[in-house]
């Protein structure tokens, strides 16, 4: 085949050469990624290919970097470490959740797909995309989605090896502050945190840094050169002029002017640090000034990827777009580069990492173009030309920075100011300012180098173990700690964390200082104050609110950012307290072991006792509750009465002693014995005081979660009321639909709760037993996918729609849990057996109209299909061939293979040509 067979469009009909040729790599190679682009790639490396003419080793011809700008801002509560549940990212519990649906694990398993919509390539974008991922958001992937991570860490070293050791992958300022608006020390923090983050996942040095909102002035580049960062990635409209190196022939190039986003962005610039242009950039100067190396963007293009919906479209329509930048000027090499917000592929614009992933693997070959990032052209190609930068300035914003600081009129739009920038910028730089000294007199207590130890805090960040903290604190003490030290020496970090988070850029990058992200970065500065009294003593949190009451809300109930602390800040800090009540509370529902992780908290349970006596229910405990973050310690007791129904009583006090605490649990339980509800409470407010908790000082997860369990008995006994309308109206309902009249609302809701409730159960208990690995074709199992056939015939005949989220969960992991079982543990014995009750479950749920989810099936699929079956099939066919003859009975090995085949297209995998080939 030649690279012309190949469809320049995922999205038309691919021609059987296409076809054959994924096939055949699908045959030849284990891995769905990078041997794809390899295999089809003309300038790829081989051991046959001249380096003069090879452009992986040599700069020669046209060059492709697609970056994408992976970040989401923190939205963990400072004091859980976790993120609550966003009711405006549903379905999804939060918006990090959702958006990785949409685009993260999307891009790390992207399809081809043929006419028809099946697969016929899986590829890790990654692999080609030039990427950076905030450090934050890394963090809670590899929390949430370990299989991604490892995609994305997998990719980056695969690049390296493709690229001559220059991975894909570039570090990220910490948390995405805006770096000109940092002073200098948070500057360095920021960097180093980026490069440390970096350095301890991906397993190598970074070599370039992306900049939030590529913010930069020539303090942030020093700060980079200091840190040994090699190039920045910036938008064409941050430079000022530009003119060719000084060389011996030419050693007074005249500057070009290009402050009106008119730089070539097809080569790499270098930059010198102010006050030094002069001194080491001569020819032959023996001394070098420092410098850093740039990349620009082509603004127009990455612009219509990120807004044009044309551009994205197709591969093709993305592959005319890039080419219209290649430069005609005979040049040796030259580079199209472009870069938007990552989330564009697949949140913003769904389905797009589909159209990456073909330009990558057919498109851009086909043309001749090398894939390639900004560390491995710079390897190439090193500057010929000089750039020197406007003072300040940043992608977003048409004045400098101050969207991060004024009422610039970036970000706006519609009838609202933003005239609480400025005083939101001024609290919080105060706030800096005052921690800043807190850290300093405080700090030189505990460490020889406060400073050295903030720096270097990160590698506890990414590892909060026991171990590492007493190794981190051993290194950075100025003596010997005792436990109350160690716990002051990481509150004082733990400060300055916060301290660098309240500046995170989203706070100040829409319209009002009370969305959630302006809430957000003022949660982790009452985190800072709060710490800093937790140490010192000192009150910071007085002075601070009355420079927020300064800062103007758009919104009529808050009126400025004071109240705006009040109502959203203030009401989500969390006492050692609250954590207590909650484990309490919870525990009436729970059965927690004696040592059990709330949040970012460790519970130990001391003790525990629990009486019911009518509807009335008491459980009264000793608790050690430990921060995992500080290590701080609280020794507590609680006491939590459930009247029944929604109403609970808890107290919470420190232990005192274990005399006071057994009188305590003797007076508790005598006035429960005569089942008295007010004596009881009576008695806890004689011995705890008047403040208790309810069900409303839950964390909201555990709250919604007691919520359900609450009412579900009521709704038992719905859904059994529902069922015997449907039933005793069973007849009436087929005579309405059969007369294609419209059913009584009543009877069609009654029918489609009925129902549903029917498919809950039957696929609850269909999971339960799938659980035991023996019982995957047991006649039990099957009954209960007989059952619900049969449900989802009857639910088609009354035309109910079966909205169940939770079944189609289960029936997802039943039916990757089963295909796990089939590929990773062959049986002839059970095979048909496993494929035929595999296919039924796919089919079950296209019939429930459950809208299932076949990805993770694909992708387990698709591996295995690379690793072992078509090999196997291939050899199956080397064996008739061999013998000269077709078998007048097919081996059960080739029969199996059949079925496994089979099974692919019911999964949507194409692997027509194999089929056809073994069938022949």
């Amino acid at each position: 085949m030649t690279l012309s067979d190949i469809p320049a469009d995922p999205n038309a009909s691919q021609s059987l050469a296409a076809q054959l040729a994924i096939a055949e790599h699908l045959a030849s190679s284990h891995d769905n990624g990078s041997v794809l682009l390899n295999r089809w790639q003309p300038s790829q490396s081989s051991p046959g290919i001249d380096p003069a003419l090879d452009p992986l080793k040599t700069a020669r011809g046209v060059y492709i970097t697609v970056h994408g700008h992976f970040y989401q801002p923190p939205r963990e509560n400072p004091y859980l470490d976790a993120i609550e549940r966003q009711p405006s990212a549903a379905p999804f519990h939060d918006w990090n959740e959702r958006i990785h649906y949409e685009c993260y694990r999307p891009n790390a398993f992207a399809r081809i797909l043929d006419d028809r919509g099946q697969v016929m390539g899986i590829i890790n974008n990654y692999e080609f995309l030039s990427f950076n991922i905030g450090p934050t958001l890394m963090n809670w992937m590899e929390r949430y989605d370990i299989e991604t991570y490892q995609r994305i860490l997998e990719a980056d070293r695969k690049s390296c090896e493709r690229l001559n050791g220059h991975g894909n992958a570039i570090a990220q300022v910490y948390n995405h502050i805006i770096m000109p608006l940092a002073n200098e020390r948070d500057k360095r923090t920021q960097i180093r945190w980026g490069k440390e983050d970096f350095r301890s996942r991906f397993g190598r040095e970074p070599e370039g840094m992306w900049l939030a909102e590529t913010a930069v002035d020539y303090p942030t580049l020093e700060a980079l050169v200091t840190e040994g960062i090699k190039f920045i990635i910036l938008a064409p409209s941050q430079a000022q002029r530009c003119r060719p190196l000084p060389t011996a022939d030419h050693p007074q190039p005249e500057w070009i002017e290009v402050g009106g986003s008119q730089i070539d962005p097809t080569r790499p610039y270098r930059c010198y640090l102010k006050g030094t242009e002069t001194e080491g950039n001569q020819p032959g100067s023996h001394s070098p000034s420092p410098y850093i190396d740039i990349f620009f963007y082509d603004g127009p293009i990455s612009r219509d990827m990120g807004f044009d919906d044309n551009a994205l479209s197709s591969s093709y329509q993305f592959a005319s777009r890039l080419g219209q930048a290649v430069r005609g000027d005979h040049r040796p090499a030259q580079l199209i580069a472009v870069a938007t917000d990552g989330e564009t592929f697949g949140h913003h614009k769904g389905g797009t990492e589909k159209c990456l992933a073909y330009s990558f693997v057919c498109e851009f070959p086909a043309r001749g173009w090398t894939v390639t990032n900004f560390a491995h052209y710079l390897s190439l190609s090193p500057p010929e030309w000089e750039v020197e930068l406007k003072p300040v300035t940043a992608w977003s914003c048409a004045h400098g920075v101050d969207r991060w600081q004024d009422d610039c009129g970036c970000g706006g739009g519609g009838e609202w100011h933003q005239q609480w920038r400025r005083p939101l910028r001024d609290a919080l730089d105060w706030l800096r300012d005052q921690l800043i000294r807190v850290y300093e007199e405080a700090g030189r207590k505990v460490f020889c180098d406060p400073w050295l130890a903030r720096d270097e805090y990160i590698q506890v960040i990414r590892d909060r173990t026991p171990r590492n903290i007493r190794a981190f604190l051993s290194r950075h003490q100025g003596h010997p700690l005792n436990a109350a030290e160690q716990t002051d020496a990481l509150r004082l970090l733990e400060m300055q964390r916060h301290a660098l988070l309240m500046y995170t850029s989203c706070g100040w990058f829409f319209e009002e200082i009370s969305r959630p992200e302006g809430t957000q970065i003022l949660r982790y500065a009452a985190r800072a104050l709060e710490l800093a009294g937790d140490v010192t003593g000192i009150q910071l949190e007085k002075a601070f609110i009355k420079r927020l009451a300064n800062a103007p809300s758009n919104v009529e109930c808050f009126k400025q950012g004071a109240e705006i602390y009040r109502q959203l800040v203030k009401s989500a800090q969390i006492s050692l307290e609250q954590v207590a009540a909650h484990y309490a509370i919870s525990s009436l529902f729970t059965n927690f072991a004696k040592e059990q992780s709330v949040y970012c908290y460790t519970a130990h349970q001391v003790d525990y006792q629990l009486q019911r006596m009518g509807a009335l229910t008491l459980a009264v405990g000793q608790l050690q509750l430990t921060s995992e973050i500080t290590r701080e310690t609280a020794n507590l007791i609680f006491a939590v009465l459930h009247l029944g129904g929604w109403d609970f009583h808890c107290c919470i006090q420190p232990f005192s002693g274990r005399r006071d605490y057994s009188s305590l649990k003797d007076r508790l339980f005598e006035p429960l014995q005569r089942a008295s509800a007010a004596q009881t409470i009576l008695a806890m407010s004689q011995m705890f005081g008047n403040q208790s908790y309810s069900l409303q000082s839950l964390f909201a997860e555990e709250r919604h979660r007691i919520m359900q369990l609450l009412t579900q008995e009521t709704l038992t006994r719905l859904d059994q009321l529902y069922t015997q309308v449907y039933r005793d109206n069973y007849g009436v309902l087929m005579a309405f639909h059969r007369d294609d009249l419209p059913v009584p609302q009543e009877l069609q809701v009654a029918a489609e709760v009925a129902l549903s409730q029917r498919v809950l159960l039957s696929i609850r208990a269909l999971e339960q037993e799938s659980s035991d690995l023996s019982a995957e074709t047991t006649s039990i199992g099957l009954n209960h996918l007989v059952e619900l056939e049969a449900i989802a015939t009857e639910a088609a005949h009354m035309r109910c729609q079966i909205n169940l989220p939770e079944a189609r969960q289960i029936l997802e992991r039943l039916i990757v849990r089963s295909l796990w079982n089939l590929l990773h543990k062959v049986d002839l014995a059970t095979c048909d057996a496993q494929i035929q009750r595999l296919e039924r479950l796919i089919d079950l749920g296209s019939d429930l109209k459950l809208g299932l989810s076949l990805a993770q099936a694909q992708e387990l699929y698709f591996d295995c299909l690379n690793r072992w079956i078509i090999p196997e099939c291939h050899h199956q066919m080397a064996l008739i061939e061999a013998s000269g003859t077709q078998p007048a009975k097919p081996s059960p090995t080739l029969l199996q293979l059949r079925s496994l085949l089979h099974l692919g297209q019911k999964l949507a995998v194409d692997v027509d040509n194999l089929l056809a080939q073994l069938s022949s």
